[in-house]
């Protein structure tokens, strides 16, 4: 991740919260200082550490910040990951920001561990889509690495999938690969196919790979067997934490998930401070 994007997301994260100012803060004198621990109230994989510092360092450059994790590393429930100190005042102001960022970041790393270790030993890669919180796609692609999944295209600049409505625009497989060609000969193509004589036609048009569109699990294995290498297998479509070994277990090179980034449930983190600090 560009720390320039990171200041930039937390620089905007900001502005919707705090606006003109923090007008409930002004009941704290301002030089208190306060000590503040982070819990993690579930099993986790910690991601967003750099946007959470980030905040405070953007309210209060003088805020220290001590982990006791670092992103990508389980957590146990009930352990306590970070220390802060500093004046109450902006670490008040900051702290449901950065808990936003490190709640939902570790929130995609954790459910990309799951799917990940649930193919653990078959050679596969599990893959994010573009369905991510506006604004933050490549912090969530970065979470999905975090928790050992791999990133797909990272937007329609970076890599050419043409779909059904683009072959029906282009008039046919066959064609709409050949002006992909053409249009941008250094970038991989792949193309979405529904069935197997579709599939047929996109490896006779040189694709180097194939979107397999919700193929059950004996057409998965057929699509491999047609193959032959000649192009990479992407199976897409369906796939959840009871049936992605199976889909695995199939031979295809990646299986794509878009509930990586777009069904995430946050992590619980809580905030504790000192009672001696007030």
């Amino acid at each position: 991740m560009s720390p320039v994007s990171i200041k930039e997301e937390v620089r905007r994260a900001l502005a919707e919260d705090i606006g003109t100012g923090d007008v409930t803060t002004t009941l704290i004198p301002a030089t208190t200082k306060i000590t503040a621990t982070i819990i993690c109230r579930e099993t986790a994989i910690l991601c967003g550490t750099s946007w959470f510092n980030e905040v405070f360092h953007q309210l209060d450059a003088d805020i220290a910040i001590d982990w006791a994790k670092a992103d990508g590393d389980l957590v146990p429930a009930n352990q306590i990951i970070c220390t802060l100190y500093g004046l109450a005042r902006p670490l008040l102001s900051g702290e449901r920001t950065a808990l936003n960022f490190l709640q939902t970041l570790s929130g995609t790393a954790t459910i990309a561990h799951r799917y990940a270790s649930a193919v653990k030993g078959l050679p596969v890669r599990i893959l994010d889509t573009r369905k991510t919180l506006p604004g933050l796609r490549q912090a969530q692609k970065y979470a999905v690495r975090c928790g050992g999944g791999h990133n797909h295209r990272h937007g329609l600049y970076d890599g050419i999938l043409i779909k059904e409505n683009h072959i029906l625009a282009a008039g046919s497989i066959t064609a709409a690969i050949a002006r992909a060609r053409i249009a941008n000969s250094n970038l991989p193509v792949e193309i979405e196919v529904e069935n197997l004589n579709e599939l047929q036609q996109a490896l006779a048009a040189g694709a180097d790979i194939l979107l397999l569109d919700n193929f059950d699990t004996p057409s998965l294995r057929e699509a491999v067997r047609i193959s032959q290498q000649r192009a990479k297998l992407e199976a897409s479509g369906g796939i959840t934490l009871k049936n992605i070994r199976q889909v695995a277990e199939t031979g295809v090179d990646y299986i794509s998930v878009g509930a990586l980034t777009k069904d995430i449930r946050a992590v619980d983190l809580s905030i504790r401070f000192t009672p001696e600090a007030f």
